[in-house]
């Protein structure tokens, strides 16, 4: 009799134990989500010297926007797409390479300008801190479909070379971020990408003669620094 009553007991406590891991509703159900991340780089070098590299002169651009709209179907829960076009151009006019006293290798008059445009598909969900309802985490799952073009033109004159390039991509990731809220309707958002799958395809033509095909796979298990992205939201 007493073990029954000890077992009874053990087996209530068990069923009653709770983890104290609370949800509120932290994006309601009905909320249109709207924002945009931009990003401009430039750098100009003018007989730079970096390491191996010397008498490096040039210079580059980088040109991003990622406008994003999403619902929020049911509480902590939205749905919706991005749409992404970014823009590269580098002009190299010299730089050299010296790997030791006796061996070094000259590049000039080096040229490249690519464009790349995506639209993705985005499922996120929300995650309250305690009872905060101005930060919070949220888990974002993204399907990609992209393409691009791009140029390379090398050396000048007779000697000019060129190869253009044309490709497309597919991507399934996964971005994890915080947000955290300014006011009652926008929000500064930080995510990054963690896990993901890559598949592209290059169909590249040099000189206008020869054609060459590249398919590569590649999967990312790890936290990647150099794709933290920072963005501003509105949340309607």
């Amino acid at each position: 009799m007493t073990f029954a009553l000890c077992f009874a007991s053990a087996l209530r406590a068990q069923v009653e134990f709770k983890r104290g891991l609370e949800q509120i509703s932290f994006i309601p159900k009905g909320q249109w989500i709207t924002g945009v991340s931009v990003n401009f780089s430039q750098s100009n070098q003018k007989n730079y010297q970096f390491l191996i590299v010397e008498k490096l002169d040039g210079d580059s651009y980088s040109f991003k926007v990622s406008p994003m709209l999403l619902y929020c179907f049911h509480d902590n829960l939205a749905a919706g797409g991005k749409f992404v076009f970014q823009r590269t151009r580098t002009r190299l006019d010299n730089a050299t390479f010296v790997l030791d006293s006796e061996s070094d290798y000259s590049i000039d008059n080096l040229y490249n300008i690519s464009q790349e445009y995506s639209a993705m598909a985005a499922f996120r969900n929300y995650i309250s801190l305690g009872h905060s309802r101005r930060f919070g985490l949220f888990n974002e799952v993204q399907l990609q479909i992209g393409g691009g073009q791009s140029k390379v033109v090398n050396g000048r004159g007779q000697d000019l070379t060129g190869t253009f390039q044309d490709q497309w991509n597919v991507h399934v990731g996964l971005a994890p971020g915080i947000v955290m809220f300014l006011n009652n309707y926008s929000a500064i958002e930080v995510n990054v990408g963690v896990l993901g799958f890559s598949y592209n395809h290059i169909k590249a033509t040099t000189d206008q003669v020869y054609e060459a095909n590249l398919n590569t796979k590649s999967a990312n298990f790890r936290i990647n620094l150099f794709s933290i992205t920072f963005g501003v939201a509105f949340y309607l």
